[in-house]
């Protein structure tokens, strides 16, 4: 695994159904310095150990038993209204953008869905979790694409230009205004003009996280 400075050790609950990836998985996280408390292979297990000592993040599958469903995302979803300051990472087999609309009701940040694909990019996918661990929001860019091919033409999105959407969806993926530049070949002071319009287009108001409320908004939008 690359080299990687530890921004901070977080404390791990890791649910996941499929042993050989919950070790791979726990397996990563030790290696990085991170402190994976428990390992689980269901959702009540899950819910049960969260809510006897939280933790600092919550990393679970979508589908767990014993109906093998929605049972890890509804465990999110629970974790988030008792215990809002635990991040929340969810993992899926496939781009299910029902499930990260039901789980997005229940948030405003903290919260990262990604493609089980993604895991093999291990430097990106610490990063992540570094993310959603300090309040941000993470979508694996396959479901942004997918979501921006859907979005309705109606809605408080329908005023931004295609450059913003761009921005916008460059952002849900968890990018910095460098890293947006980059992607788009632009300097960082036009991504800072364009990000600056998307607040003022949304209605986002001072004092709140705005990236974050920019983010969700293009998500359920």
């Amino acid at each position: 695994m690359p080299t990687r400075r530890l921004s901070r050790r977080l404390s791990i609950v890791l649910a996941e159904d499929s042993l050989l990836l919950r070790e791979g998985l726990a397996s990563i996280l030790d290696r990085a310095g991170h402190d994976v408390r428990d390992a689980v292979g269901d959702a009540d297990t899950l819910l049960a150990v969260v809510r006897k000592e939280p933790p600092d993040l919550v990393i679970t599958d979508v589908r767990m038993p014993p109906g093998h469903s929605d049972e890890g995302l509804r465990a999110a979803a629970a974790i988030r209204s008792e215990l809002p300051a635990i991040g929340i990472l969810v993992l899926s087999q496939y781009v299910a953008d029902a499930y990260l609309s039901s789980l997005l009701e229940t948030t405003t940040g903290g919260i990262g869905y990604l493609l089980k694909d993604r895991v093999g990019h291990v430097t990106e996918f610490l990063e992540s979790l570094d993310r959603v661990a300090n309040g941000g929001t993470v979508v694996d860019p396959e479901v942004v694409r997918q979501l921006l091919a859907r979005r309705r033409n109606d809605g408080p999105l329908a005023a931004l230009t295609p450059r913003e959407l761009e921005v916008l969806a460059l952002m849900a993926e968890g990018r910095v205004n460098a890293s947006i530049a980059e992607q788009l070949v632009v300097s960082e002071a036009a991504v800072r003009k364009h990000v600056g319009n998307i607040f003022a287009k949304l209605r986002l108001e001072d004092g709140l996280d705005r990236r974050v409320s920019a983010v969700l908004t293009y998500l359920r939008g």
